[in-house]
């Protein structure tokens, strides 16, 4: 275990001082002066865990910035590390003073390397949850509309924000961004990662920016980037209690399976001089690539399963935080040799059983994969965690494709996927999406057949050619009117499906408004109009669609609570009302199907004709009163109103047929009255 107190701890009058640099001969405290000048402390050995460096009264006060130097088992003093535990940081690596060489170890890194601050901890801050940072909204998983947004992406356009505040958490709290959300029903904020991260050399050669974060260095500081003022814990707490005041969750997006020094011939910034072993997965000590990333944490080590826990318990009693989604949290399950498994993982079980994480209440949801072998763990994480579901988003994308056949497959989706997700969970286990920041967003997905990234400076090789997209007939913009209405049917269909879903529904920031891409599908590096959301060419008609499905949804959800419907409340229907039975879920080519659970019934045509469907019975014990169908979602109405034009009727009896158009979805509520 480490110290009481990691990092650079004030606690009103002195600065406790602790960092991991096992092997070292030598570990010295710098207080960063100013340019050129430092003031330097030795550390000691700690008296219990000779691999921490301690002092216990160090000069720093809040404010101050500093570093470590380190000697031994082959570092370089000339090197200032970053101190994993730092709260907050300065700065971020300066790739034109650095030069081609400037991690080498003979060159002084301290002008052109981000350096940790001290800060105070809060009042309320006590390890507690999120003391000042308003009410926990602790929304049920059954009632949660989750949406994934980037703190810049999302503000970084908005008219509404003073353009000072833009790209930051101030921006996020405003109250421009907080009315779009509210209006939109959505109950939880999940964010793209929000801490310290640094921009990669390459990047910066071809004049780009890490936008999305997934390049870690100080996992319990606020990105510097994302602070418009001079208290970035003020800042960030500011925004956390305005969200929770407006009744929205806050989700953190966290990365503990790889750190942005990258490979070998990355930068050397902070672990890889103080902890080099944090990384080394194999008895060579070579970097080992599960990630994409370059190199891999080694959850196994107890520094870095410390560090992991730390800054989660942090984010969570410092700034109030709901969630946590944790990226290619596969890789913190490979603890014995062999395939990972998340059922055997001591770390998963002690954020699970953390009194201020998930015993505490804190939501933990998993990216149940990574890249090695042995990596695709859907379906495989113990309650209470709960899996983004990769197969809802495919079986939903090829259904409005035009895949055939696909009525199985979208069907278990529609039902909360309890034969990939194991009937053994909550049947709230997965994270249903359509789109996340990772690949095509929605408007995109209708109008591209393949990805468009030449701009990313790749030369086409990044994001994946498995986008499972159909682009209506013309690759891309186009002026044919049929394209795109049908391309805008496809749009509603697919949010609607999302919707009517069992389990927990995840929207892509910018989807409601149509933003696009240009048919990007790995925009990690476009910091810019490419990702950013356009407000002021947002689509009405589908942002009133959007708001209108949410609140379908919330105000007559199709199931509750976290238990699986029995046989007798779930039942399924051909267009003519027959129950559709085992042999042709898998042989049939007839796309559309009916979902009837009590006082709901769902009829999907993803398809190019339109067809008469023959409304089904009621069923399960509420649904005996059943008199009629009285629809309250209709996406054949650019807006969803079901008294809109296009829309069909809005009421029919169970046996009458009704007309759903081509690519269209209908969601009704049963009524005790015709």
């Amino acid at each position: 275990m480490p110290p009481p107190d990691p990092g650079a701890r004030w606690d009103g009058s002195a600065t406790a001082v602790a960092v991991a640099a096992p092997g070292a001969s030598d570990v010295v405290l710098c207080r960063i002066d100013g340019p050129g000048r430092e003031t330097r402390v030795a550390l000691e050995p700690d008296a219990h865990d000779p691999a921490w460096w301690v002092n216990p009264a160090a000069p720093l006060r809040p404010g101050d910035r500093y570093g470590f130097r380190v000697t031994g088992d082959g570092r370089s003093p000339r090197r200032l590390l970053l101190d994993p535990w730092a709260r907050a940081v300065s700065g971020d690596v300066d790739w034109a003073r650095a030069g081609p060489h400037g991690f080498a170890g003979d060159v002084d890194t301290a002008p052109f390397v981000p350096h940790g601050v001290v800060v105070a901890e809060p009042a309320g801050a006590t390890g507690e949850h999120g003391g000042g940072t308003g009410t926990r909204p602790a929304t049920p998983w059954d009632r949660t509309v989750v949406y994934e947004a980037n703190v810049r992406s999302l503000t970084a356009a908005h008219p509404g924000v003073p353009p000072g505040q833009r790209g930051t958490f101030a921006a996020l709290g405003h109250p421009a961004i907080l009315e779009h959300l509210v209006k939109l029903g959505v109950t939880a904020v999940e964010l793209l990662p929000v801490a310290a991260f640094v921009h990669p050399r390459f990047l910066w050669e071809r004049g780009q920016r890490n936008l999305w974060g997934y390049d870690p260095i100080a996992p319990l500081a606020p990105h510097p980037g994302y602070v418009a003022g001079p208290d970035p814990v003020a800042e960030v707490r500011a925004a956390v209690r305005a969200l929770h005041d407006a009744g929205l969750e806050v989700w953190l997006d966290v990365v503990f399976n790889h750190s942005g020094e990258l490979g070998a011939a990355g930068p050397v910034l902070s672990w890889k001089d103080l902890d080099p072993a944090a990384y080394r997965r194999t008895p060579d000590g070579a970097f080992e690539d599960l990630t994409g990333c370059r190199n891999t944490f080694d959850a196994r080590n107890p520094r870095v399963a410390d560090l992991v826990v730390g800054a989660l318990r942090h984010w969570a009693a410092w700034y109030g935080i709901d969630g946590f989604r944790f990226d290619l949290a596969a890789t913190l399950a490979r603890d014995a040799p062999g395939d990972p498994d998340p059922a055997a993982s001591p770390l998963l079980a002690r954020i699970a059983a953390d009194p201020v994480l998930g015993a505490g209440g804190v939501k933990l949801i998993a990216e149940p994969w990574d890249l090695g072998p042995g990596g695709q763990l859907a379906g495989r994480f113990p309650p209470p965690w709960r899996e983004w579901d990769g197969h809802f988003r495919d079986a939903a994308r090829d259904a409005w494709r035009g895949a055939r056949p696909v009525r199985a497959a979208i069907a278990s989706c529609l039902a909360g996927g309890r034969d990939h997700l194991g009937a053994h969970r909550p049947a709230t286990s997965g994270i249903a999406f359509v789109t996340c920041h990772d690949g095509f967003t929605l408007a995109d997905l209708v109008a591209h057949d393949r990805k468009h990234n030449d701009s990313n400076g790749e030369e086409g090789r990044d994001g994946t050619d498995d986008n499972r997209s159909w682009n209506g007939g013309v690759e891309g913009p186009t002026t044919d009117p049929m394209v795109i209405d049908q391309r805008a049917r496809r749009r509603r269909g697919l949010l609607a499906t999302l919707l009517a879903a069992r389990g927990v529904p995840m929207l892509l920031g910018g989807d409601e408004i149509g933003r696009t891409q240009l048919g990007n599908n790995n925009a990690w590096c476009q910091d810019g109009p490419v990702s950013w959301l356009d407000w002021a060419g947002a689509d009405a008609d589908l942002l009133a669609f959007a708001r209108r499905a949410v609140q379908a949804r919330r105000s007559a959800p199709p199931f509750a609570g976290d238990t699986w419907p029995e046989a007798e409340d779930l039942r399924w229907f051909g267009a003519g009302g027959q129950a559709i039975e085992w042999p042709v879920w898998h042989s049939s080519d007839d796309p559309v199907v009916s979902m009837v659970a009590p006082r709901w019934w769902t009829v999907l045509n993803p398809s190019a004709e339109d067809r008469d469907v023959v409304a089904p019975p009621p069923v399960g014990g509420a649904g005996e009163a059943v008199v009629s169908w009285r629809a309250v979602l209709d996406t054949a109405a650019a807006d969803g109103d079901p008294a809109g034009p296009g829309a069909g009727p809005a009421r029919v009896a169970p046996g009458d047929a009704r007309p759903v158009p081509a690519w269209t979805v209908v969601t009704f509520l049963g009524d005790p009255s015709a």
